[in-house]
């Protein structure tokens, strides 16, 4: 697995890959720019890494990772990896700039963070882990069911991850009577948040853990 990460991140990976979970979480910085929003450009990644530029599809990268001597379902394991380490990476960023963007916001008194503030960072993120979790769970079943289909699991799971998002900052704080949402996401201790936090990291497990055994059973299946 060690060395399948290593030719993930030395040879798969596009280095634009590695601009985007970098300089994106900056985006937090921005005043009034919706917060939950910055995590799309994450996904915008993936293309990018399983396409690669004449790196990744293009020079047949899943046809050279099977005629490596490993288990199918390690090939599998590790693309799953090399997603989570970026997710993480790029949450880790956004947590380490989040004081410096409160600063920011509170010099601003009328600037207005729409759909999910600063105040619920934590819940924020929670949100994000799910929202990414569900946009792993649409990309990969797709794409391993022939090795192929980067634009339709692209598309999909970014539509998927929008609406996802949509639900939280714009159907259910309008719908009557869950008035209270947002107070309970945004200004609840941050215990609670916490509490969010665990059980998106719970559920985003769970999700991936599930994730690979589909994954690596389509892959099974392909016939290169």
């Amino acid at each position: 697995m060690k060395a399948l990460l290593y030719k993930e991140f030395k040879l798969a990976m596009h280095p634009i890959c590695y601009v985007f979970v970098a300089l994106f979480p900056f985006m937090t910085l921005i005043p009034a720019y919706p917060l939950a929003v910055s995590f799309i450009y994450l996904l915008a990644a993936y293309p990018i890494l399983f396409l690669g530029a004449n790196k990744g599809q293009q020079s047949n990268d899943l046809l050279f990772s099977t005629l490596l001597p490993v288990r199918k379902k390690d090939i599998v394991m590790a693309r799953i990896a090399t997603v989570l380490i970026m997710q993480v990476v790029f949450i880790a960023l956004m947590s380490a700039l989040h004081p410096l963007a409160r600063i920011i916001a509170e010099s601003i008194p009328e600037s207005k963070i729409p759909g999910l503030g600063l105040n619920g960072f934590v819940s924020v993120v929670a949100i994000a882990i799910v929202g990414f979790a569900i946009a792993d769970f649409i990309f990969f079943p797709i794409y391993y069911r022939n090795g192929r289909s980067i634009v339709l699991s692209t598309l999909l799971m970014i539509i998927g991850f929008i609406f996802y998002l949509a639900i939280f900052t714009i159907i259910i704080p309008y719908i009557p009577g869950c008035e209270g949402y947002s107070k309970l996401l945004c200004d609840s201790g941050i215990g609670i948040q916490f509490a969010f936090l665990g059980g998106a990291i719970a559920i985003s497990f769970i999700a991936h853990f599930l994730l690979y055994k589909i994954s690596s059973k389509q892959l099974e299946q392909v016939d290169f």
